[in-house]
């Protein structure tokens, strides 16, 4: 009887090792200061009833850049119950306007058009974009007629947007770029997460915390 249960116990090991590894591997965990920080007092989101994950980025950072691509992917993965937002950082005078810049699109519906040509402009072809002047052109070249332009530009709206923007990134104490904020609880930066692809993977573990928190 003793040869024979231990026989059993034998032949069911591997069977155990196998149904655990999946397991174990779904159960994995970020840590709280360790691979994100946690954010206090939250930062209020737009919509209480979704998960909003916010992106802090720059038009003129090379990471955000390289980064937009692979941001851009993941997007597309996210179910409805997130929502998506860029923000853009504002620390000088020179990023303001660049904020605005990001906001005049959105305002004009010719984000998805504008968003990649500003950061080709700033990152490949070496364009400045300090002036106002300077982002009209690259505007008006892509459709955009410089009339509505010059309403949108320095309209309340916009000025409303990136007051807000600014407020965003602050709160959040975002000290680099690009960044990820989820549900106003939790900065996620490269550093921390190791690479533009663990933040991402951090995200997703957040987003489900959060809706676990939600469900709960």
């Amino acid at each position: 009887m003793i040869k024979r249960l231990l026989l059993s116990l034998t032949l069911l090991a591997p069977l155990a090792l196998w149904v655990a590894a999946p397991g174990a591997a779904a159960q994995e965990e970020y840590v709280e200061g360790k691979d994100y920080e946690l954010i206090t007092p939250a930062v209020r989101t737009a919509d209480p009833d979704k998960i909003e994950v916010a992106e802090f980025f720059w038009y003129g950072c090379g990471h955000c850049y390289t980064f937009e691509p692979v941001l851009s992917q993941w997007k597309k993965t996210l179910p409805e119950d997130v929502e998506f937002q860029g923000s853009p950082a504002i620390w000088n005078a020179k990023m303001e306007i660049h904020a605005r810049a990001f906001y005049t699109a959105k305002l004009l519906g010719v984000l998805d058009t504008l968003h990649p040509v500003i950061f080709q402009a700033m990152n490949v072809d070496r364009k400045r974009l300090s002036s106002e002047e300077e982002i009209k052109e690259l505007f008006t070249a892509n459709g955009v007629a410089a009339e509505d332009f010059d309403k949108a530009f320095n309209s309340f709206g916009v000025s409303s947007q990136v007051r807000q923007a600014n407020s965003r990134a602050r709160a959040a104490k975002i000290t680099g770029t690009p960044a990820l904020m989820v549900n106003g609880k939790y900065h996620i930066s490269t550093r921390q997460a190791g690479s533009q692809a663990g933040m991402l993977k951090v995200a997703d573990y957040l987003i489900a915390k959060e809706r676990a928190a939600k469900g709960s």
